[in-house]
């Protein structure tokens, strides 16, 4: 998936195509029967599956449930469990909670989805891949609801052709932290206006990680370039390696040639930051606590700053990405499953799990004007930068994606990569993201 995106790339988030490993398992709080699970790879069986899950005799009142949930959200999804079986009395509920990263679920759904839970966590990148496996329920109870919930991006990343494919909880994504003693809120506006700024010869000016494929697209995107076709659908389509990615190439080799530019790289940004030696820095929500402790009072979150391009100013867009719940095409329960999936991610518990469970940023744009939401630095900047991302491509060659582009930042980080082979960098790099994909 998207997977092999999120881990191939570091993310504190995220991911590996190594993490992609089996199940974890958590005990929870009941056992979960599964006698009745029609295969997912057996596309007409699950169509028939899907017309019934909103009947009313499609399922017995004594229902048992299996969900996939990171570790640190165990406490928090049981007790949300909880809450789901006291607001339907009309079943008898039992739960079985256990531990599957978001990243590691769509490679055990492809083991044995019968076996797996009927409610799993997973990155939106991985839609058309769980898709075209038929492991995955499309969303029929309440879907219009859930889409007029929703913010409008959110729902998208969620969606494959006309189908809703899972119930969105956070972004997953990244944006800037800054030192706002060294930087003004306009400062932070515009990289070039960042880059120019003199803070000593012992600060860097700013960080990201170039040789991750996971930031790497946010120069690209800037300058108009397309990854899989306008909509991210055609497998056969990437502009990277036109006169406008070689533009936006072209800024990326000029910043990782700057002094006042440092790789973040085995945590150096972070080292760097906490010595009071560098200005601003690209993650996500999880770096926020170290983020504070770096730079006290003067700890500050914003979007991701413009770049100028032939006297241009284009606002970097990273991809979007969601954590999504998505109901496993094999369950014996769709309508109850498909119901538990959206009140995991509706408001109340989207709420709930911002106040338990590191500050996790909303979906929904009615939180986003909840005042303790509003008042996290690093929450509200990820949430405004969704605004200004472009949405993963939905297709499943978006795996030939991730090694290519990660080779290609290095290429730039270790200067293997120049002014003169940039081009020829660039033409191998696009071969890659659309060689065929082989998967095990």
């Amino acid at each position: 998936m998207m997977k092999k995106k999120i881990l191939a790339l570091t993310m504190a988030l995220t991911m590996t195509a190594a993490a992609f490993a089996g199940c974890g398992n958590n005990g929870g709080s009941g056992a979960k029967t599964n006698g009745g699970a029609k295969s997912g790879s057996d596309n007409k069986e699950n169509t028939a599956a899907t017309e019934n899950a909103g009947g009313e005799d499609a399922e017995s009142s004594d229902i048992s449930l299996k969900v996939w949930t990171p570790e640190e959200e165990q406490d928090v999804t049981k007790e949300m469990c909880d809450l789901f079986a006291e607001k339907h009395p009309e079943y008898n509920l039992t739960f079985d909670v256990s531990v599957m990263g978001v990243d590691d679920s769509i490679d055990a759904m492809k083991k044995d989805n019968t076996v797996a839970a009927d409610v799993f966590l997973y990155p939106s990148g991985g839609i058309a891949e769980l898709v075209e496996a038929g492991l995955i329920y499309p969303i029929t109870v309440d879907a219009d609801a859930v889409k007029s919930l929703h913010g409008e991006g959110a729902v998208k990343a969620c969606t494959l052709g006309d189908e809703l494919y899972g119930i969105p909880v956070t972004p997953n994504s990244w944006f800037m932290y800054y030192d706002s003693s060294k930087y003004t809120e306009d400062d932070v506006k515009s990289l070039d206006a960042m880059m120019a700024k003199d803070l000593g010869d012992d600060i860097y000016n700013f960080s990201c990680t170039i040789s991750n494929s996971w930031y790497i697209e946010a120069f690209f995107y800037a300058n108009g370039g397309t990854l899989y076709g306008e909509n991210g659908d055609d497998p056969t389509a990437c502009s990277w390696n036109d006169e406008k990615g070689l533009k936006a190439a072209q800024y990326v080799l000029n910043l990782a040639n700057n002094p006042k530019y440092v790789e973040d790289s085995d945590g150096l940004a972070g080292s760097l930051a906490s010595e009071g030696k560098l200005a601003a820095f690209c993650s996500g929500t999880w770096s926020a606590e170290s983020a504070q402790e770096y730079y006290g009072e003067n700890y500050a979150a914003c979007k991701l700053p413009t770049i100028n391009i032939d006297g241009t100013d284009y606002q970097l867009s990273n991809f979007a990405d969601y954590k999504a719940y998505g109901v496993n095409s094999a369950t014996a329960q769709p309508k109850a499953a498909q119901e538990l999936a959206e009140w995991l991610g509706g408001e109340e518990c989207q709420l709930l799990r911002f106040q338990k469970v590191n500050s996790t940023a909303p979906t929904i744009p009615a939180l986003t004007e909840n005042a303790d939401v509003a008042a996290n630095k690093a929450v509200a900047a990820l949430v405004l930068q969704t605004n200004y991302s472009t949405p993963n491509p939905t297709t499943s060659q978006l795996n030939a994606y991730w090694d290519p582009a990660a080779a290609f930042g290095a290429g730039i980080i270790n200067k293997d990569i120049t002014e003169a082979n940039l081009q020829e960098s660039l033409d191998a790099m696009v071969e890659g993201f659309l060689a065929t994909v082989t998967t095990e």
